[in-house]
């Protein structure tokens, strides 16, 4: 699987799964960090600990693991590390404190995900 390809399923599980503004940047000219960064938001503590537990299922499907979890036991800001695309699960308070959107976006590189072909739980 591609980094695009496993950005775009992190994408689609966030969606599936009602997470708001779900967006994914291709960022691999501006950090060598990562080469994907997807951001969603949820409405409460546990929403975002099950979008965490959600993209990990949807991608461990194609036997694909995080490297590094971080924040999901306080589900503010969960992020998980695929090497090549970092998602990242806001609160949806800490999303407009830390605008990550901001800092990484650069007008061009939003992903165009196509959500209206998969089904919402």
């Amino acid at each position: 699987m591609t980094p695009r390809e496993i950005a775009e399923v992190a994408a689609k599980a966030l969606d599936a799964k009602r997470a708001k503004d779900v967006i994914a940047l291709k960022v691999d000219e501006m950090t060598v960090i990562t080469d994907y960064m997807v951001i969603g938001s949820g409405r409460s503590v546990p929403q975002v600990k099950a979008l965490a537990e959600h993209v990990e299922e949807e991608l461990a499907k194609a036997d694909l693991f995080a490297k590094r979890r971080e924040g999901m036991s306080e589900g503010r800001w969960c992020v998980l590390d695929y090497g090549d695309v970092m998602v990242h699960i806001f609160h949806e308070q800490d999303r407009e404190y830390y605008q990550l959107e901001r800092l990484w976006s650069t007008g061009s590189n939003e992903l165009a995900i196509d959500f209206e072909t998969e089904e919402k739980a």
